[in-house]
C-alpha cells in the first residue's frame, strides 16, 4: 500500500483508499457528501499564519517546507494521525488530499515524505510505495 497525494477535485470513484482531507479550510465548491472523505484531519494543515505567509508562492515552497516541517514536528495531534496512516495502510492506500491547484508545491507533498520518514520504522517498506 502507499500515501498519495491528490486534488479533492479529483473524482473520488477514480481514487481507491483511505482518503483524508489534509487542508484547515473547507475546500471551495465541494460538497461534504460528494468528497467521499474517510476522516478531515484539519489539524494537520499548517497553521493560518502560515499558509497566508506562502500565498502559493513556489519560490517561498523551500521556506514553507521548513517551517511546516517544525510545525508538524510540535503538533500535539501528530501522534494519533501517525497511528491511523500506520493502521490503513495495512489494508489500503491512505490519499492526502488537498485543494490547492499546484500539485507539486503544496503541503500534502511535504506532509506525505514527512509519513514515509516517520513511518518507516513502523510500516514495511514494501507498504510504503506505489
Amino acid at each position: 500500500m502507499a500515501i498519495k497525494c491528490e486534488r479533492i477535485y479529483t473524482k473520488p470513484a477514480d481514487l481507491d483508499g483511505y482518503r483524508v482531507l489534509v487542508d484547515r479550510l473547507w475546500p471551495r465548491g465541494i460538497s461534504k457528501v460528494n468528497a467521499q472523505l474517510a476522516t478531515w484531519e484539519k489539524e494537520m494543515g499548517p497553521t493560518t499564519d502560515l499558509r497566508k505567509w506562502f500565498n502559493h508562492d513556489p519560490e517561498k515552497f523551500p521556506e514553507f517546507k521548513k517551517r511546516y516541517v517544525a510545525e508538524l514536528e510540535e503538533n500535539e495531534a501528530l501522534p494519533a494521525f501517525l497511528d491511523l496512516v500506520a493502521t490503513q495502510l495495512v489494508d489500503q492506500d491512505v490519499i492526502l488530499l488537498y485543494g490547492a491547484k499546484d500539485e507539486e508545491h503544496n503541503q500534502a507533498v511535504i506532509l506525505k515524505d514527512f509519513l514515509l520518514e516517520r513511518l518507516a520504522d513502523r510500516v514495511p517498506a514494501a507498504r510504503l510505495t506505489d
